[in-house]
């Protein structure tokens, strides 16, 4: 197997994120970014979102050819998940999801396939992320744990689901074998 090379790139704001202690990750979550390309998702995840001085990322950014790129370190809490933060990882993966039409009802279909090479680096990062955090045992998508409904963008009479990744496209059969983790999976995945 390849040597794992994840470049860090921490965020402008990474020192205000909560500290917490290696002990405290019990979960990996898998998003995909929802944006054209690794550039625009670093953008993303610069603005400032919260009251703290903080904005919305992941711990890692995995991009369509396999390179990985930290923005958090693991032991701050990034802000990927509603309800999750505090004791999880967010790894995102560069996939176009439904952008630019998150909320559109006639755009709800994720077509981009993952591409090998960003699967092989994903599950390599899974198996270092275990030797990193002794409590590490589930995965979720993003998906399966926020399962909000916003009114569509194009008709406020109807609603689509918030988060609907890393999507249907995501191997998580290829994914899940041998990394030692146990998928948490909601009622609606």
């Amino acid at each position: 197997m390849l040597k794992l090379r994840i470049r860090s790139r921490p965020l402008p704001y990474v020192a205000l994120l909560p500290e917490r202690a290696a002990a405290a990750v019990r979960l990996v979550v898998v998003h995909c970014t929802e944006l054209p390309d690794l550039p625009t998702a670093r953008a993303y995840g610069e603005r400032i979102m919260h009251p703290s001085g903080t904005g919305n990322s992941g711990h890692y950014y995995v991009d369509r050819d396999g390179s990985i790129e930290a923005y958090v370190p693991g032991t701050r809490s990034a802000n990927h998940v509603v309800g999750h933060n505090a004791d999880s990882i967010g790894v995102e993966l560069v996939n176009l999801g439904r952008f630019p039409h998150w909320w559109d009802s006639r755009h709800q279909k994720m077509a981009e396939p993952y591409p090998a090479a960003q699967v092989a680096a994903l599950r390599r990062l899974l198996l270092e992320l275990r030797t990193q955090f002794p409590n590490l045992r589930d995965i979720a998508g993003h998906e399966d744990l926020d399962t909000r409904q916003v009114p569509a963008t194009d008709d406020a009479n109807r609603s689509v689901r918030r988060k609907l990744d890393p999507g249907p496209m995501f191997p998580w059969d290829e994914v899940l074998r041998d990394c030692g983790l146990a998928r948490i999976a909601s009622a609606q995945s």
